[in-house]
C-alpha cells in the first residue's frame, strides 16, 4: 500500500509566475503582478497557515521592525498609523488589511510547501514539486520569484554556553517563544545584545525581574516613534528616506570615530547612575560593522531604569541549576533564560534546486543585480538591504523583475541566465558584510557578488532606485527562446 506523499498530483495548467512565500516580499510582488502585468497567470505557495513570513513565526514579547515603517510599509498601501516602529501584531494587522483590500487573498495557497524547482531548458519551464499537509502536487512555471527570506524558519542558531543543560528552568529562544507562558514575577535573563534582546528587554521588564547577560555590547540609538505628518507624494516620501540613508553611511564610513561618540554620548545620557556606558554600551568595533539597534522612543533605556532590571557585560563561565555564574564572579539568578544568540542565516527556503539535472548549491554562487543568481534561469530571489529598510530593497528587485519580464515579452524572449564573461574581472564580495557571530557563521554558506558592473553588491538605496526604474538590465543576462 502506498504512502499519501508517494503519487504527485499535476495541481494546474503551466503558470507565468509562481510566487513562493507570502511574506512583505512575496505580497509585494503580487501585488505588482496583478497590478502591471494583469495578463499574466500566477499564484503564491505559503508553506504556512498564515499570511507574514517573520512576523507569523516570531510570538516573543516586544518583537517589532527595526525600521521606518513609512519606509518598510509597501508603497501601494502607505503604512496608515502613527508609530514608526512597530510591534509584530500590528503589522500583521496591516499586512491582513492589503492582502484582503487588493485582492492579493485570491492568490495564496496556505500550506503549500515547495520542496523541490527543477528547469527544464527543454520545455523552459519550472517544475515545483509541493507538500500539501501530505498530498505531492507539482506546478510548472516560466519564471518562479522566491520570496523565504535569508535565515532558517526551522531551526535556530545553535551556540555553546557552558552548563546550560545544566538548568532546570526554563530555557527559551525566542524563535519559538512559548505563547502560553506567563512570566509575571519571573527571574528572567536575557542572554545576547542584538536587535531581539534590545527589543525583548522593555517588554519582559514591564512584568517581570530582567537582567540582560552579554559578552559584549551593540550600539543602541534612541529613535522617536511618532511619524509626522506628511503631505509629499509617496514615490517622494518613500525616495527622500534613501538619500538620508545614503548620507548617514557616508559619514559612519568617513568618520566613524565621530559617530561612534555622538552615540555612545547619546546612551550615556539615558542611562540611570547605576549603569556606566563603558563597558556596557561601549563596542569593540565602529559603527555598522554590525547591526545598529534602534529603541523607540528610548524604551530600552527607560526599562534599565527599573530597579529590578540590570546589564550585565562578560563572559559566562558556568550555568548551573538556577544561577549563571560569570568569569568575574557575578552570580545571576534566574527562573527563565532567554538564548537572544541570533538566527541560522539560509537562503532558498531549504528548497532542493536543478538546472537540467544539476544541483544548484547557494554556496559559492554569483548573484546578478542583487536578484539572480549565475546559470540559474527565470529564478528571481527577494531580498532587501542590511542597512537600510528590507522592503526598499524588494521594491527594486520587482521593479527590475517587471522591467525584465517586459522586455522579454516584447522581444519574444522566453529564458534569462546570467552568465559571467570567463575573462571578467572578477574579485568575490561577501553577500552579507556585517562582522556579527551569525553572519561570519554563515559566511561559509552563503553565495557571493562580484566588484564590478551589475554583479556589484547593491548598498546604496537611492543609487539602486534609480538603476533598478531606469537602468542597465541586460548585460550579464544570456537571452534565448
Amino acid at each position: 500500500m502506498s504512502s499519501p506523499r508517494s503519487a504527485i498530483h499535476t495541481a494546474e495548467a503551466p503558470l507565468d509566475f509562481i510566487v513562493v512565500g507570502a511574506g512583505m516580499s512575496g505580497i509585494n510582488c503580487a501585488y505588482w503582478l496583478q497590478s502591471e502585468l494583469p495578463h499574466v497567470s500566477f499564484t503564491v505557495l505559503e508553506g504556512r497557515d498564515n499570511i507574514g513570513g517573520t512576523w507569523d513565526l516570531f510570538k516573543y514579547p516586544g518583537i517589532r521592525s527595526d525600521t521606518n515603517l513609512r519606509t518598510y510599509g509597501f508603497a501601494w498601501q502607505p503604512w496608515p498609523y502613527s508609530h514608526a516602529i512597530a510591534e509584530g501584531p500590528l503589522i500583521i494587522e496591516y499586512l491582513r488589511d492589503c492582502v484582503s483590500k487588493h485582492g492579493i487573498d485570491r492568490y495564496i495557497q496556505y500550506r503549500h510547501k515547495v520542496l523541490s524547482m527543477k528547469w527544464s531548458s527543454k520545455t523552459q519551464r519550472w517544475t515545483l514539486v509541493v507538500d500539501h499537509g501530505g498530498l505531492l502536487k507539482e506546478y510548472t512555471a516560466r519564471f518562479v520569484y522566491l520570496g523565504v527570506g535569508y535565515y532558517n524558519y526551522e531551526t535556530p542558531r545553535q551556540t555553546t554556553i557552558p552548563g546550560i543543560e545544566n538548568f532546570k528552568g526554563k530555557v527559551i529562544h525566542p524563535q519559538f517563544w512559548p505563547e502560553e507562558y506567563d512570566y509575571t514575577g519571573q527571574k528572567m535573563v536575557i542572554i545576547g545584545s542584538g536587535a531581539t534582546a534590545v527589543s525583548i528587554l522593555p517588554a519582559l521588564a514591564k512584568k517581570a525581574s530582567v537582567t540582560l547577560v552579554q559578552r559584549s555590547p551593540g550600539y543602541i540609538m534612541s529613535t522617536m516613534n511618532t511619524l509626522p505628518n506628511s503631505w509629499l507624494p509617496t514615490a517622494i516620501e518613500r525616495f527622500w528616506p534613501n538619500v538620508m540613508i545614503d548620507c548617514r553611511h557616508l559619514y559612519y564610513k568617513y568618520y566613524p570615530e565621530r559617530a561612534r561618540a555622538s552615540i555612545l554620548e547619546a546612551a550615556a545620557a539615558q542611562l540611570p547612575d547605576s549603569i556606566s556606558v563603558d563597558p556596557h554600551f561601549t563596542p569593540r568595533y565602529l559603527v555598522w560593522k554590525e547591526r545598529l539597534c534602534y529603541a523607540p522612543d528610548g524604551d530600552f533605556f527607560k526599562a534599565l531604569h527599573k530597579p529590578d532590571t540590570h546589564v550585565v557585560t562578560g563572559h559566562v563561565r558556568q550555568i548551573t541549576e538556577r544561577t549563571i555564574e560569570m568569569e568575574d564572579g557575578q552570580v545571576i539568578e534566574a527562573d527563565a533564560i532567554v538564548t537572544a544568540t541570533g538566527i541560522k542565516m539560509e537562503l532558498g527556503g531549504k528548497i532542493d534546486i536543478c538546472v537540467d539535472g544539476q544541483p544548484i548549491e547557494w554556496k559559492g554562487s554569483v548573484i546578478w543585480n542583487g536578484m539572480m543568481v549565475r546559470d540559474v534561469p527565470n529564478m528571481v530571489f527577494g531580498f532587501g538591504y542590511y542597512n537600510a529598510s528590507w522592503t526598499i530593497g524588494i521594491d527594486n528587485t520587482i521593479a527590475v523583475l517587471l522591467r525584465l519580464w517586459k522586455l522579454m515579452e516584447g522581444r519574444g524572449i522566453t529564458v534569462a541566465v546570467p552568465r559571467l564573461p570567463e575573462k571578467a574581472a572578477f574579485e568575490p564580495v561577501r553577500f552579507w558584510p556585517l562582522e556579527s557571530t551569525y553572519a561570519k557563521e554563515s559566511e561559509c554558506d552563503m553565495p557571493i557578488y562580484g566588484s564590478t558592473g551589475l554583479w556589484r553588491p547593491k548598498i546604496n538605496p537611492s543609487i539602486d532606485y534609480l538603476h533598478a526604474r531606469w537602468g542597465d538590465i541586460t548585460t550579464g543576462l544570456q537571452f534565448s527562446s
